[in-house]
């Protein structure tokens, strides 16, 4: 689907989407809409009481002046608009342009929204337009009927520098998109090896791509790792991405993924009951590449690094066992004391080798890590764990400018005695009891003392809250707040 800008005036047909203010008088466009209509527009206000109050809308079919339909959309106060309720605004009229089934659009967006340059409005409801028209259709034989939607055109005061503007806000939707596809796909089609050859055509962006095999784990010592693919007929991989776009000198940030293609929960076997989920346990490992392929598309100024630990948990003859003992590239030797706490396996030895190989200014992993966070937090908000506050406020700062939520949970030495083992140095379960944060403090003991922060997302980045800019099942959580964690705090 196409995005497009245009100058303020309003088009001679189509279907008309008006951004009406709450108390609008009958001028600018809303008055030109309602002298090409005779009236019509100001008639079905005042017999509709439509006053243009947030979140409110008026269909007029067949209004006249050229136009298949108007739909006024009422925003409320436009100097109470935020960025983000631009977004969601762009969204939810987009939602409505495809519950009409309409193939093109014009959104009149040419009001002081929010107190934000022309330019900025009409590209934060462009992305809003382009988050929300994503569709997974690939596996469907036949696809939805009517023709679909080709063309959105967002009218603005200043088409030459919204233009400008949607580049970096189209490069982030094309990265959400990713993440969304790589959790919506099945997993007889993206199991580990798969996985790795789909983030090879992301070098054409410019990322230096290395793929890593079980050989070359092996002899890094990544045990812990291994262990868990071990069960799998598909073998694991790592996937490390690297964009240069700071100065050469300076370390990059560094961002890990959990990339369990599948998890049955080997032999500690999960239910039956909705394990077919299971294919979306990579949710942060498809965050980091997607977050990876907009940074790159959008030439960011800055040194990043994204590695992904691709694995399938199976039961099988050769799979890991409860008691089984494995020694991480850290050289701590873990007790596996239940199969399917296996995604901080893998981290364990990703963060011990980003840490170890890049020495960055800081780690972020996003993991799909434990059912525990979706008990305390529901899906509105990811647990966000971090040994450093800046990092923390950070991430707390651009998940409230997003809409991607984070809620910063405790890390402390009463609970990492919790994991402490009489054989092994550490276990990789501490019982019924705060689980979301035994886990994170696991992960604390692989990251060297490198400034940290994990996210269990288990709980947004499949099967989240719907919003205006995300009907997915797969979400695509985590793209937009870490690029914001990026754009706003660490490019020069």
């Amino acid at each position: 689907m196409k995005i497009s800008f245009a100058a303020p005036a309003l088009p001679k047909s189509g279907l008309l989407i008006l951004l009406v203010p709450e108390g609008a008088r009958l001028e600018g466009a809303l008055g030109e809409a309602d002298r090409r209509t005779g009236g019509q527009v100001g008639r079905a206000m005042a017999a509709a009481s439509f006053t243009g109050r947030r979140d409110t809308t008026l269909d007029l079919v067949a209004p006249g002046g050229g136009w298949s339909r108007i739909v006024l959309f009422g925003v409320g106060a436009p100097a109470a608009l935020r960025p983000l309720d631009l977004e969601m605004l762009g969204g939810a009229a987009a939602g409505v342009i495809q519950a009409l089934k309409a193939e093109s659009a014009t959104i009149a967006a040419g009001l002081d929204l929010g107190g934000l340059a022309p330019r900025e409005a009409a590209s934060l409801i462009a992305s809003g337009v382009r988050l929300r028209v994503y569709a997974f259709t690939r596996y469907k034989s036949k696809q939805p009927e009517g023709k679909p939607l080709k063309e959105v055109s967002v009218l603005t005061a200043d088409p030459k520098g919204a233009r400008q503007r949607f580049e970096a806000y189209g490069a982030v939707a094309d990265g959400v998109h990713l993440a969304r596809d790589l959790v919506n796909e099945p997993p007889n089609h993206l199991h580990p090896v798969a996985f790795a050859e789909r983030m090879k055509p992301l070098a054409k962006l410019g990322l230096k791509i290395s793929i890593m095999t079980p050989a070359q784990m092996r002899k890094l010592g990544m045990n812990a790792l291994l262990g868990v693919a071990q069960g799998s007929a598909h073998e694991a991989r790592i996937v490390v991405m690297e964009w240069k776009g700071g100065k050469a000198q300076e370390a990059p940030l560094a961002f890990i993924g959990k990339g369990v293609t599948f998890d049955t929960g080997g032999i500690s076997i999960k239910p039956a009951q909705g394990m077919e989920d299971m294919k979306g346990d990579m949710g942060g490992a498809a965050c980091v590449a997607g977050l990876m392929m907009a940074l790159a598309k959008r030439k960011a100024k800055v040194n990043a690094v994204g590695a992904i630990g691709l694995v399938e948990n199976m039961p099988d003859g050769k799979a890991q066992r409860p008691g089984d003992v494995v020694t991480s590239m850290s050289g701590q030797t873990i007790a596996v004391l239940n199969t399917d706490a296996e995604g901080r396996l893998v981290l364990a030895d990703v963060l011990w080798y980003v840490q170890d190989r890049y020495k960055p200014r800081f780690m972020v992993d996003l993991a799909t890590l434990t059912g525990a966070i979706l008990v305390a937090l529901g899906k509105e908000h990811a647990g966000l764990f971090s040994n450093n506050d800046e990092l923390a406020q950070h991430l707390a700062d651009a998940g409230l400018a997003t809409g991607e939520k984070v809620w910063r949970l405790p890390l402390t030495p009463e609970y990492d005695k919790i994991i402490d083992h009489d054989v092994a140095d550490v276990k990789n379960i501490g019982g019924r009891h705060a689980g979301s944060i035994t886990a994170a403090q696991f992960l604390q003991r692989f990251v060297n003392g490198v400034p940290w922060a994990h996210l269990d997302v288990a709980g947004t980045a499949m099967d989240g809250t719907r919003s205006p800019i995300n009907q997915s099942w797969g979400s695509g959580w985590g793209v937009r707040l870490l690029n914001r964690l990026v754009a706003q705090y660490y490019e020069k």
